[in-house]
Formats: C-alpha cells, structure tokens, sequence
C-alpha cells in the first residue's frame, strides 16, 4: 500500500455551544482536507498533508495533533499570518461556518512551493475545497493536478459565504468542470450540487460530472444516504444507516476518507456494485462521525466502525 496526498486548507474552527448556561465557542482543528487527511490515516492509510500553516501557537497545534495522527506534513509550508478561524453556528447537526483572518493562512501555498516529488510518488491525490477560491493555491492545485501518476480524488466542498456573487459562482463552476473533467473520483453534497447547479436533480448533476470525464461521482444526501454514477450504469442511491446525529461536521469529509482509504489499499472497485460497497461502508463510517461532536476528533478507526455496525 502506497499513500495519499490532500491538498487543501487546515484551520482552526470555534464551535457554537454552550458552558453553565452561557454561550461560548469550543476550539476544534479542523478544514474539510485536513479532516479527510485525519480519517484516511485513522482508518490505516499512509497520507501526507500538503497546505500553507500560520505561524502562531494554533498553527502549532495543527501540526501536533496530525503528527500525532500520523499524518505527515512534509508538504506542508509556514506563512507568516495568524491562523484562519472558523466560527460555526449550528442548525441541528449542521454547521454554517464564516471564516475570519485576511490574508488566509490556508490560501498560501503556492506552484513553486509544491512538493511536486511528494505528489509523484503518491498513490492518491486529493484536490479540492476551499483553497480553489484562492488564486496562489489553485494555481498550485492544478500543478499537483498534472502531476500526479496515480489516482486523483476532487471535492468542491462549497462554502457559499465565501463566493462573492454570482461571477465568484460562475468561476467556481469552472474550476469544478476543470478538475471533474480529469477525476477517478468525484464527490459532492447535495448543497453543493444545488449551489452549483440549481434546480438539476442529485442524479442529473452526477450524471453530467461523469460526462465530463469523472469516471465516478458520489453525491452525498445526509440521512438520505448517497448517490453513486459509476462506470457508465445509472446512479443508484445507497441508504445510509440510521444514526443519531448531534454533530455532521465532517460527515461528509469522512465519508471521502473512507473512499481515499479504500482506494489506497484496494484500488478502484471493478464494475458499479464494488463502488456501492464501497460507499455504504463510507455511510457507515459518516453515521458515527455524526454521533459524535466535532471534525477531525470523531473520525473513527475501522475497529470502532465494525463495533458500531458490525461489519
């Protein structure tokens, strides 16, 4: 088994919630790449972090827990910012996030920093998120996108705060065409497909990436479960299980980790029911992160899946 690279932002968010009554912010590490680098090494796979971190004591945190999670960082550069916060209010179990710091320390790392060396060598490479909305880091995205010999694994991961109007959406659109155009594998909420493509249907959106070139699409539904066009069958939906969710902050992340994983140890899937498998197993992996307040922290191992679903 090779490793993965994930390319994208690492951040620190705070956490809407309560203490004795009082509102406060709980501090959590987080980024939807740095919480797919988490579940991917969580879940037994080899993977290296590539990104820009700040220079002030969160950033030292960030780079503590991944050593600690065994994600390694030698694509990872220091800007001289402060940290990028999240601050996330909460509707049920689902996070609105907006972002404070300017410029981003995510949004740094440029085509001349990459580790193009690093990208070669990986089995796996995911791109996406969004370090796309910033020009220094897409350029290097997409020279990490052209370098890379193995499979290559996109996420919009859209945060609709961030796009500044419609032409901000438009060039988003773009860019997702762009990297779908040459996936393995792309994934994306039904948020995401609706911002992007509103009014298209789950199944239609997964349609159209795949024409564009992705050889798979999964469009994740929340409780609903997923849909999966693979190969050239038709999308089929794949249940998720019945959890009780407190927390979807990194649901989504977790279930490409679990992808990313799966692909680091197996390869691709042959023919459309291997990625069906593969999916509800990612559900399954999603439904325990949603029981569990927080991202990067509730990414389970594959023992904890197996004890919370059997399998």
């Amino acid at each position: 088994m090779g490793y993965a690279v994930v390319l994208g932002e690492a951040l620190v968010d705070l956490l809407d919630t309560e203490c004795d009554g009082a509102p406060v912010y709980r501090q959590a590490i987080g980024g939807g790449p740095l919480n797919v680098a988490v579940g991917v090494a969580r879940l037994g796979g080899a993977v290296q972090f590539v990104g820009s971190l700040g220079d002030d004591v969160l950033a030292d945190r960030i780079r503590d827990f991944l050593t600690t999670e065994q994600v390694g960082l030698a694509g990872a550069v220091t800007a001289a910012v402060p940290t990028t916060l999240a601050v996330a209010t909460f509707s049920g179990a689902e996070p609105d996030f907006r972002f404070y710091g300017e410029p981003p320390s995510y949004a740094l790392l440029g085509p001349d920093e990459l580790d193009v060396a690093l990208v070669e060598g990986a089995d796996v490479l995911y791109c996406g998120s969004i370090v796309l909305l910033a020009p220094t880091t897409l350029a290097a995205a997409r020279r990490a996108w052209a370098a890379a010999p193995g499979l290559r694994v996109f996420d919009p991961n859209v945060r609709p705060r961030l796009l500044a109007g419609p032409q901000a959406l438009a060039g988003l659109r773009e860019v997702v065409a762009e990297f779908a155009a040459g996936a393995h594998l792309v994934k994306l909420s039904a948020a995401d497909a609706e911002l992007l493509y509103p009014g298209e249907p789950v199944e239609s959106v997964a349609v159209y990436l795949r024409e564009l070139g992705a050889t798979t699409v999964v469009v994740t539904l929340g409780a609903a479960g997923a849909v999966v066009a693979a190969a050239d069958a038709d999308p089929v939906r794949v249940p998720a299980p019945k959890v009780d969710a407190i927390d979807a902050t990194g649901g989504g992340d977790s279930v490409m980790a679990a992808l990313v994983a799966d692909l680091l140890t197996d390869g691709e899937p042959v023919g459309p029911s291997g990625w069906h498998e593969r999916v509800g197993y990612a559900l399954r992996v999603a439904g325990l992160v949603c029981e569990r307040p927080g991202g990067a922290v509730a990414m389970p191992t594959r023992a904890e899946v197996r004890q919370r679903f059997g399998d």
